[in-house]
């Protein structure tokens, strides 16, 4: 690729290490009955392999300056949408596809990873997410209760996928090279997940547990019935003065059904 202005903004780092995206391919479960999405592809280097899968590849780009150099990707398999993929109605591009299984297999852009996977969760049924992200990040996504990385989003995320580490990237297989290295995570979807009765209660209960990381129990959730709460966390030998990171996915989900 030829001198490229890489924007800071954007979140650019291009990622050169063959070897990752090996790594990325291989973890991945896909189908000729899969569609892939890539958001940010950047220069193609990840979009290259993609397209020699089974499945069928449509990528997301905000940058209209890597037209030319995505234009020499040729194959069938693939479709390149360019604008902000936070702004794009999905719906009607998943619409032109007939799959089986969706999947999410992107380096995504730092400063927007949560919006984006916010936004796919609730826009569509996706059965499988392999997203590398800024290392921190990727550990509170499935991280364990008791461990200061634990948060809302860590119970959000789980609940709906099971969540492992690909691999971890060093700093050095970027291109310009950021200040942190990266990990790769795959999230599977969970078929036979444990449900909240009320999903809407279950989230803003984890929600409102975590709202002061610092404080515990009986502070977070002072508008809920603190007596019937107790009464539930009796049965894990906890009580109110436990802070919510102490709380694991399937203890939120039982106070939930119960209140």
């Amino acid at each position: 690729m030829k001198e490229f202005a890489y924007k800071k903004s954007l979140g650019q780092n291009f990622l050169k290490d063959k070897s990752v995206i090996n790594k990325i391919i291989d973890s991945a479960d896909i189908t000729v009955d899969s569609l892939i999405l890539e958001i940010g592809p950047g220069s193609g280097a990840l979009t290259k392999e993609l397209v020699k899968t089974k499945g069928k590849v449509v990528a997301f780009e905000i940058d209209e300056r890597l037209k030319e150099e995505l234009s020499k990707i040729e194959s069938n398999n693939l479709e390149v949408i360019y604008g902000d993929f936070l702004k794009i109605d999905l719906k009607e591009v998943l619409n032109k596809y007939n799959y089986k299984k969706l999947h999410l297999i992107a380096n995504l852009p730092y400063y927007i990873t949560t919006p984006i996977i916010m936004k796919i969760i609730n826009e569509t049924k996706i059965d499988e997410m392999i997203i590398m992200v800024q290392k921190e990040v990727g550990s509170r996504f499935k991280a364990k209760p008791n461990t200061k990385e634990y948060n809302s989003l860590s119970v959000f995320l789980q609940y709906y996928f099971d969540i492992k580490t690909v691999t971890i990237v060093n700093k050095n297989s970027f291109v310009p090279k950021p200040k942190v290295d990266s990990i790769v995570v795959r999230f599977s979807k969970k078929y036979n997940k444990i449900k909240a009765n009320n999903e809407k209660v279950f989230f803003k209960l984890v929600k409102d547990s975590f709202t002061f990381k610092r404080k515990n129990l009986k502070n977070n959730l002072k508008g809920y019935d603190l007596n019937k709460i107790n009464i539930i966390l009796n049965k894990f030998n906890k009580d109110l003065t436990f802070r919510a990171e102490s709380l694991s996915l399937e203890e939120f989900i039982e106070i939930s059904n119960n209140i």
